[in-house]
């Protein structure tokens, strides 16, 4: 059994009742405890309490006001009030319960060499005090033992009491930094999920406003188009956009308006790139295993692709590019390759935002990534999400 004195960190709050109508009920059945059976028990002895002695019992109670602030104060004060009493002539009683509740307090509180130090200066005073005084009688040596063992037991339980309350608190921190970590997460979420949107839409209409003040003169009708799908991409992205605000503000819990992401809207994504010019190409082969993929899964194949389009028209130069989505080895392999330019890719598939982003939804998912210049030519982003 350890008697160091434990620091503020390894310290724990009591678990009895905190608020203020707790502490009074306690105190109050202190009090009573100790008052009242005390009074009962006189009734079998000679002698009386007296107002001196119910101003010690009543006090010893009392101060247990201030057990969560100052426990060491109100253990030796309640000890103080309650060897007063003892040495008194009045009638022996329950007069010990003011100072059990002190010594399991300050016991919790980390105060440990204290207690002990009460303890054991306690037992001494509470059982020869009162004979050399010539107030009670000195113990038997019976007695003796078994009060001995019943402060043993008293350690015993305020220890039990107290790694309780410890672990409590562990928990209760546990429990705040996974609510952290899980408000970090979504953060992080919502912040791929609006570098996505945005990249990927405000990229096909920065292509598109240039096609179009190029061909506004001599081409309008080009010019045309280029300004409608600018209008259609647009509408596009402020609808995933309110959807993802909605969500981080969660204004009400309604489903979002837009689609979730998912490769079912693939046609959509690629018809949106190819009107800046750049020819794609879907490989899509029959699912060996078919079903629903999972739901994380999809969203993720999505985002990949979307991201990795948006690399293609933004750097690469290309002119065309193919997507491929395959099932392997209970993998969903995500394929994007081009004929563009390679070294025209921030960091060469190591660095940038949007690479970067990709490869964190990949290993997310337990899965990996890997993206770089092709022997052929060309840049290629290819991703193994598990299933």
């Amino acid at each position: 059994m350890t008697t160091s004195t434990s620091g503020p960190a390894d310290a724990a709050r009591v678990p009895w009742p905190r608020s203020r109508r707790g502490e009074l009920a306690l105190i109050l059945v202190v009090a009573l405890a100790q008052v009242g059976g005390t009074t009962l028990a006189a009734t079998h002895q000679t002698g009386t309490i007296g107002v001196g002695g119910y101003l010690l019992l009543g006090g010893a109670a009392l101060v247990l006001f201030g057990r969560q602030r100052y426990p060491v104060g109100v253990l030796l004060a309640s000890c103080s009030l309650t060897l007063a009493y003892s040495v008194s002539r009045g009638p022996r009683g329950p007069i010990y319960f003011a100072l059990i509740a002190a010594s399991v307090s300050a016991v919790v509180a980390g105060k440990r060499r204290v207690v002990i130090g009460v303890l054991i200066v306690g037992y001494v005073a509470f059982q020869w005090l009162p004979p050399l005084v010539g107030t009670h009688p000195g113990p038997s040596a019976l007695a003796a033992f078994l009060v001995g063992a019943w402060l043993l037991v008293l350690w015993l339980g305020a220890e039990w009491i107290r790694g309780r309350a410890l672990r409590l608190a562990a928990l209760a921190r546990s429990r705040e930094e996974e609510a952290r970590r899980l408000a970090s997460d979504e953060r992080l979420r919502i912040a791929r999920e609006l570098h996505d949107v945005l990249a990927h839409d405000i990229s096909l209409i920065n292509v598109q406003a240039s096609s179009a003040l190029h061909l506004i003169d001599r081409q309008p009708e080009r010019a045309r188009e280029a300004l409608a799908a600018i209008k259609e991409v647009s509408k596009e992205a402020l609808v995933e956009l309110r959807s993802v605000l909605g969500v981080l503000r969660q204004v009400d819990e309604a489903a979002p308006l837009s689609p979730a992401p998912s490769l079912d809207r693939l046609d959509e994504l690629l018809a949106r790139t190819e009107t800046t010019g750049l020819q794609l190409r879907l490989e899509r082969p029959e699912d060996p295993v078919p079903g629903p993929l999972p739901s994380a899964v999809d969203q993720a194949a999505y985002r990949i692709v979307q991201e990795a389009l948006t690399n293609v028209t933004r750097h690469a130069r290309a002119t065309t590019a193919t997507v491929r989505i395959t099932r392997s080895a209970g993998h969903l392999v995500v394929e994007v390759e081009d004929d563009g330019v390679p070294a025209a890719i921030p960091g060469n598939g190591h660095g940038g935002t949007g690479i970067a982003g990709m490869r964190e939804r990949a290993t997310a998912l337990g899965g990996n990534l890997q993206a770089g210049g092709r022997p052929t030519g060309g840049f290629r982003v290819r991703a193994w999400l598990p299933l």
